[in-house]
């Protein structure tokens, strides 16, 4: 009987995590070309409500929003605020990786590259 509530109270714990899960808009932008411009881009992604954190990394030209939990925000939202902004977005996708992971992975590409 133990067994069984510990394993159901694993499962339950496991669901509500996936349920739960960071959802992270990454677009790939062009036209960003020095600091200021990644700056106006973070500005206007960070005064949504929706947004938990922004990552701009100029050198790969992308821009990621992560979400707050619950909250949704449109593709066509995003792109329209970086357009706005003067910049073209050239693709975009949906990640559930939070911000700190998809900078890791850019800042661990850099440091191979060197």
């Amino acid at each position: 009987m133990k067994k069984l509530l510990f394993t159901s109270l694993i499962l339950s714990t496991l669901l509500s995590n996936v349920a739960f899960a960071t959802q992270t808009i990454k677009a790939n932008v062009n036209g960003m070309v020095c600091a200021f411009c990644a700056q106006g881009i973070e500005k206007k992604m960070r005064a949504l409500s929706q947004t938990k954190d922004v990552y701009v990394n100029l050198k790969q030209r992308v821009v990621a929003v992560e979400l707050k939990e619950g909250q949704t925000l449109s593709n066509d939202k995003v792109k329209d605020l970086i357009k706005d902004a003067g910049y073209e977005v050239t693709s975009i996708e949906i990640t559930e990786h939070p911000i700190a992971h998809i900078k890791a992975g850019y800042e661990a590409a850099e440091k191979e590259a060197k």
